[in-house]
Parts: structure tokens; C-alpha cells; sequence
């Protein structure tokens, strides 16, 4: 596809960050895009800007590299909010930040929603150890779980979300309902079926009743699973409809108006056909989409030089180094032809006259002409020696400049590919906000990588000059 689109303030609706994360009805924002688009730096870049204008921020990060931790100068994160130190907080603001503890934030539910020695049963059950650890879906369930417990401490006045990194695009808005059809389903119903009963009288029944369902779950899952997994749903009974309850109320939470989503995404092909999904999506649930951040856009301070142009200078350069050599111009300046002084080595008619002017006993006191050349050949070898250094660092001069014109070209390709792939996503959303990132020479490591990310988030769509 093929338009005359193009992401910058002209034709595409820009975002403006900086309203976004001052509005105190902000409060939820939640970065979601495929892996690799840098959504745990723009997440941190976002927090820490918003807490140095002033806003109460906690940043819950998803991503098991540690890299949130690093920038912000604290040795690790886990599952309880953590101040950041080194921010300028002389408007009032704080910055906290967190990473997901799976598990732990699963071990929390149960012991806020079950009796002591029910949760110790529970927690030490075989079953849900596996199941808290590495369910499908868990931990997109417990990141949404530690979402609706950050905002119902009313703690903070804006938090900012880094979503699970998943091949399979917002899946984290797909768990609450997948552990729903999971509580609801036919196994867990069976498996509930003796609990409900009670006793001696719930065996009796499971074992004449269902002997032959529970016969192939043996054999299916083993008899110890199988009894874990009864145990288990026995302690949990109570505690599925809770799951249920929370689970629907942090969708709300995420379709109310002071949710704002932002997908993040690179300007590449794989990476924007991944965010016009993720937009699709959105739009589908009913989310509240604040736009487009396009990261790691490259730009050129010397765009008016085409890739065409540069290569054809590059080339022109490469010709004239073929034949404007050192050698050839010394052997051309030094030949009788044009002009210069004679070679060292005389004529024989020179050596003929010298005795005849010269008697053989008179004292050498004028050069002979042997001197006399030896001295113009040395004079002309001094001479020149100058203009042999002169053109060969010219010639090396037009080599660094080809070279440079030809990583021009490169750059204004790459430009010129970028800004296609955003052209196509622009036709097909053009009522999409957008905010482009111009790329870094290095990684972000710390806060004052952050506090360039976040004034390039605030900068509109100008990447103009980026690395």
C-alpha cells in the first residue's frame, strides 16, 4: 500500500504527553506493545517525569531483566513498592517503583482471603505451588490482581503499568477471563463436586458416581495430582468466586475514563503491523486509547542531502583518487617535457666541454656539473616532497569523505524505510495520537537517560537530529 501520509504534525494528530500525565483524572496509565519496543524504559521515562511535575507515581514494572532497577539506582526490585531516590522533587512529587512477584502476589491473595490454617494448606499443596509458579495466563492474571490492589490502596495518585512481555498481544486483558472459564470448567466442577457434597458421603459418591472420569484423571494426571488437585480445590472453593469479583473489576477499572493506554512499538514493519492490532484490540474492549509512542526513530540533521546525491559525490570522489596519484604527478612534474629541471644523470657532451674550460690542475672550487645536477636533482626532490604529502592526505581526505557520504546514504535508506512503515500504519489509523522517540546512541542506565526519554515523549513528533 502505497500513501501520502506521514506522521508528523501536519497530517497525523500529535501526542501530547505532558496534559496526559498532569491531569489528576490521570490515573492509570499502561504501556502494552510487542517485546522489544521498550516499554519498561518509556514506562520509567513516564514515571519519572510525571513525578518531577509533580504527581505521587509508582511504576510497576513486569520485566524480569532488572533493567527499571538499574536506571533508577536501586539495587532490586520485588513485589513492594520501593521509593526512588535522585529525583527532582522540589514540585512536590515522588517516584516508587516495583516489580511483579508472580507468585508472592498469589501467596497475598490467599492469605488476605482465606483462614489461617486454610491458606497454610493451600499454600503448601504440591498443586498450587505449580499452579502460582507457572500457570498459562497467571502471570497476566496477578499483574492486573497487583494493579486493582495498588489502586484501591489509593496510595499514589498515577500509576504507570509495564505489561508482561507475551508473543500473543494483550493477553494480560484476556487472563481475568480465561482463569474465569478456568473456575467455571467442566474439570474444576468435577473435581469441586466431593468438597460440595462433604465427608464420607462425598467419596462414597465420587468413587460410584464418577469412578470412570476419575479413573482416566488418574491415569491421565497421576493418583498423587489428582489428589493434590482435589485438595486444593477444596481449600480454593471458597475463594473462586473472589477471583471472579476482582478479576471483573479490574477490567472495569482498566475501560474507566482514568485509564489511558499507550502502545508502544518501533518503526518497523513486524513491530507497527503488531500496534495497529494492538489498536484494534483496544478498541474492541472498549479501552481508552491515548495513542501511538513510536520509539527509536531515527533522524538526520542533513536531510536535504538525498541518499542518490551522497552516493553519486562518493563515487565522483572514488574516480578522481584513481588517477590522481602521488607517483604519477611527481613522474609527470619531473619530465623534461614539462619543464622541469634534467634528470641527475648528464649527457655525455656535458662531461666533453668540462676539460676543455677547466685546467686539469686547478682546484675544484666551482661545482662540477655533476654537482650541479646532483644539487637541482636533491632541489627537486625537496621541492616535490611537499606536494607528494599534500596530495596524499588529499587523497586520503576524499577517502574519509566517500565514506562518510556513503554512511549517509545509509542513514537517508533507513529513513526513508522508517517513514514508509509509518506511512502505512498512519492510512490505516490516522486517528491514532502519536509521539516519536528519537533513538539514543547508547542504552538508558540511569536517571538522566530517563529524564531524556521523557523530555523526547513531551517533544511531539520531531526526531529530527536523533542518533
Amino acid at each position: 500500500m502505497t500513501s501520502s501520509l506521514s506522521l508528523n504534525a501536519t497530517d497525523t494528530h500529535v501526542l501530547d504527553m505532558d496534559p496526559l500525565i498532569d491531569d489528576p483524572r490521570t490515573r492509570i496509565v499502561v504501556c502494552c506493545g510487542s517485546g522489544g519496543v521498550g516499554k519498561t524504559t518509556t514506562a520509567a521515562a513516564l514515571g519519572l517525569r510525571a513525578a518531577e511535575r509533580g504527581r505521587k507515581v509508582v511504576v510497576l514494572t513486569i520485566d524480569p531483566a532488572r533493567r527499571l532497577a538499574q536506571s533508577m539506582g536501586i539495587d532490586s526490585l520485588d513485589n513492594t513498592p520501593r521509593r526512588v531516590k535522585g529525583i527532582d522533587d522540589t514540585a512536590g512529587g515522588e517516584l516508587h517503583a516495583m516489580m511483579l512477584d508472580m507468585k508472592r502476589t498469589f501467596d497475598e491473595i490467599v492469605e488476605a482471603h482465606a483462614d489461617g490454617q486454610r491458606a497454610e494448606a493451600i499454600l503448601g499443596n504440591p498443586f498450587y505451588q505449580s499452579l502460582s509458579a507457572g500457570f498459562a495466563g497467571t502471570q497476566e492474571y496477578m499483574a492486573m490482581e497487583k494493579l486493582g490492589q495498588l489502586r484501591a490502596q489509593d496510595e499514589w495518585d498515577l500509576i504507570v503499568v509495564d505489561t508482561p512481555p507475551s508473543r500473543s498481544a494483550l493477553d494480560f486483558l484476556d487472563a481475568p477471563k480465561r482463569l474465569g472459564s478456568f473456575l467455571d470448567g467442566k474439570l474444576i466442577r468435577v473435581l469441586m463436586a466431593p468438597a460440595k457434597v462433604g465427608g464420607r458421603a462425598g467419596m462414597k459418591f465420587l468413587n460410584v458416581g464418577m469412578s470412570m472420569m476419575t479413573g482416566a484423571l488418574g491415569k491421565l494426571l497421576g493418583g498423587q495430582l489428582l489428589r493434590d488437585v482435589q485438595t486444593f480445590v477444596a481449600a480454593m472453593d471458597t475463594m473462586f468466586g473472589g477471583f471472579r469479583t476482582r478479576a471483573d473489576a479490574t477490567y472495569k477499572l482498566l475501560q474507566a475514563p482514568g485509564t489511558a493506554f499507550l502502545v508502544v512499538a518501533a518503526p518497523e514493519r513486524d513491530a507497527l503491523r503488531e500496534a495497529a492490532y494492538f489498536v484494534e484490540r483496544l478498541a474492541a474492549e472498549d479501552m481508552p486509547l491515548a495513542g501511538l509512542v513510536l520509539n527509536r526513530v531515527h533522524g538526520s540533521g542533513a536531510a536535504q542531502l538525498s541518499a542518490e546525491r551522497a552516493l553519486a559525490a562518493a563515487e565522483n570522489l572514488d574516480e578522481r583518487g584513481i588517477v590522481d596519484q602521488g607517483g604519477g604527478n611527481v613522474e609527470l612534474r619531473t619530465s623534461p617535457e614539462a619543464g622541469s629541471p634534467a634528470p641527475a644523470r648528464d649527457t655525455p657532451d656535458e662531461h666533453a666541454q668540462t676539460p676543455d674550460k677547466t685546467p686539469h690542475n686547478a682546484p675544484a672550487t666551482t661545482p662540477a656539473p655533476d654537482s650541479q645536477a646532483t644539487g637541482t636533482s636533491a632541489g627537486a626532490t625537496t621541492d616535490d616532497a611537499p606536494a607528494d604529502h599534500a596530495t596524499t592526505d588529499r587523497t586520503a581526505t576524499d577517502q574519509l569523505t566517500a565514506g562518510l557520504l556513503r554512511l549517509h546514504a545509509e542513514r537517508m535508506q533507513l529513513l526513508a524505510r522508517e517513514q514508509r512503515t509509518r506511512d502505512r500504519f498512519a492510512a490505516l489509523h490516522p486517528e491514532v495520537a502519536v509521539t516519536e522517540v528519537g533513538a539514543l546512541p547508547g542504552d538508558v542506565h540511569d536517571l538522566a537517560g530517563l529524564r531524556s526519554i521523557g523530555d523526547r515523549l513531551a517533544a511531539g513528533a520531531d526526531p529530527a537530529g536523533a542518533a
